[in-house]
């Protein structure tokens, strides 16, 4: 933490998202066929899918909710960093192999390319892979972010191998970042800049907003694209928890007061930490190791 307390580490990072889902099998075949993620651990309704050792997307069973309206707050998509474009190729041709009718778009950002698609529950996927944060370009604080046109044939071609192809299992992943669709950016601001304790990396005027720690182009990101107006989520499937990792239990316990401070309502062990945005979202921030 910095000395006034009132940012998060430099080193905090996303950890998993936690998905509420209709049907367990459906969904944990996408997320380990198609994105080609391992399954780590399972039990009968929660099915937790990464690579290594590393979580990226928990399943947990519920069949008495229902989707939500697409006009509501929640996750507008979960954004799974590659370590390499190999890594990214083979994933996104699995997914594209696979689940066609998936793909939404792919956009060069400049930070980061970057392919999105729509699971068999609505969700949004991003899968990326950054450029070099020396090739990141800031001005007054703001990170240089772009929506560029990018092939996506073209992509698979210059980085798709046939190891790839043959075993999209490749390289490490991690969730990157986490993007919201929220009622209002005012209220996103107060409540994960001022509150939470993220720095402002960019905006997209009135309707979007971007936010990391230790100079990452965004941990999270909120948009009303959607979803202007919206108030609090009611129980339904898709997003139950986003998680944030940060290096230790005094991060956690500094974080605490500051939300006491604020008044916001939180649930604490020591090592996490857990509280709702404004839409009802579900935050967890856990102490590393």
């Amino acid at each position: 933490m910095n000395a006034s307390q009132d940012l998060l580490a430099a080193d905090t990072a996303m950890g998993p998202v936690t998905l509420s889902v209709g049907n367990l099998d459906a969904m944990t075949a996408y997320y380990r066929d198609a994105v080609a993620l391992t399954v780590l651990t399972e039990t009968a309704d929660t099915v937790t899918l990464g690579r290594g050792t590393t979580p990226v997307v928990i399943l947990r069973y519920a069949p008495e909710l229902k989707h939500a309206s697409p006009r509501d707050a929640g996750l507008f998509h979960t954004a799974i960093l590659f370590d390499t474009e190999e890594a990214l190729a083979a994933a996104v041709y699995s997914v594209a192999r696979k689940y066609p009718n998936t793909f939404t778009g792919s956009s060069d950002h400049l930070v980061s390319k970057a392919f999105y698609f729509t699971d068999p529950e609505g969700n949004g996927v991003e899968l990326y892979w950054d450029r070099d944060r020396s090739q990141w370009s800031w001005a007054h604080g703001t990170i240089e972010m772009s929506t560029l046109y990018l092939d996506p044939n073209g992509f698979l071609q210059e980085n798709l191998t046939e190891d790839a192809v043959a075993n999209p299992v490749i390289g490490g992943a991690q969730v990157g970042h986490v993007h919201l669709q929220v009622g209002d950016i005012a209220s996103a601001h107060e409540f994960y800049i001022n509150r939470l304790g993220f720095e402002q990396t960019a905006t997209y005027g009135p309707s979007a907003l971007f936010v990391s720690a230790g100079g990452y182009h965004h941990h999270m990101a909120m948009n009303t694209w959607n979803s202007l107006g919206a108030g609090k989520r009611q129980l339904g499937l898709g997003l139950a928890q986003v998680d944030i990792e940060v290096p230790s239990t005094d991060d956690v316990g500094a974080l605490v007061e500051r939300m006491k401070h604020y008044g916001v309502a939180t649930r604490d062990d020591g090592r996490t930490v857990s509280f709702d945005d404004p839409w009802a979202n579900a935050i967890r921030v856990v102490a590393r190791g």
